[in-house]
């Protein structure tokens, strides 16, 4: 695996966010990698909109993984309310160039995104959803300690910013996963 430089997104990344978000789900191109989600849905993953707000929300960040000055991969992490009171972050649009998954970087992202709720967000908990027809996905989440909850949320059908669905079945899954000063995921 390549060295890594990690960084908080700015608005002037927005254009090259859409471009890697798109490219690790959506179309031809997300073939060629393991997270596709081109025989599920059509349309956008994500647009400029939703980035400049999930940027300008408190306590909300999008992670960016470079190698040699390129950006191959990112995270949004945002500390959000949980009904039990406990510190929670929540992971997602996580992309890695699909012309290089496989080879680590995600493990990396991943246990970035970690610290980072833990020290920069001050959260103990990391909470995400997966679409829950999507056993390979939620197999490397289990593989790095998160726990499949069984609950499930409805997909956003009938809105467009979050895809156009091929199933009348998609659902998500909520998975978690306790954060301690000893969370590792680079297993």
């Amino acid at each position: 695996m390549t060295t890594l430089a990690f960084r908080t997104a700015t608005d002037a990344d927005i254009p090259a966010l859409i471009a890697l978000v798109t490219s690790a789900y959506r179309g031809d191109a997300s073939r060629a990698g393991w997270t596709t989600e081109a025989d599920l849905l059509d349309g956008q993953r994500i647009d400029a909109d939703m980035l400049r707000a999930d940027l300008e929300r408190p306590q909300s960040l999008i992670l960016v993984a470079e190698d040699a000055g390129r950006m191959v991969a990112c995270a949004h992490i945002a500390q959000e309310e949980a009904d039990d009171g406990v510190a929670t972050a929540y992971f997602g649009m996580f992309s890695v160039d699909p012309a290089i998954q496989g080879g680590g970087i995600g493990k990396a992202v991943l246990a970035e995104a970690e610290r980072v709720a833990r020290e920069t967000l001050g959260c103990t908990r990391m909470r995400m959803t997966v679409i829950d027809c999507r056993d390979e996905l939620t197999a490397f989440y289990v593989r790095r300690g998160y726990l499949r909850t069984g609950i499930r949320k409805p997909f956003p059908y009938g809105d467009a910013r979050y895809g156009l669905p091929k199933r009348p079945d998609l659902r998500f899954e909520l998975l978690e996963k306790p954060l301690s000063p000893a969370t590792e995921s680079s297993r």
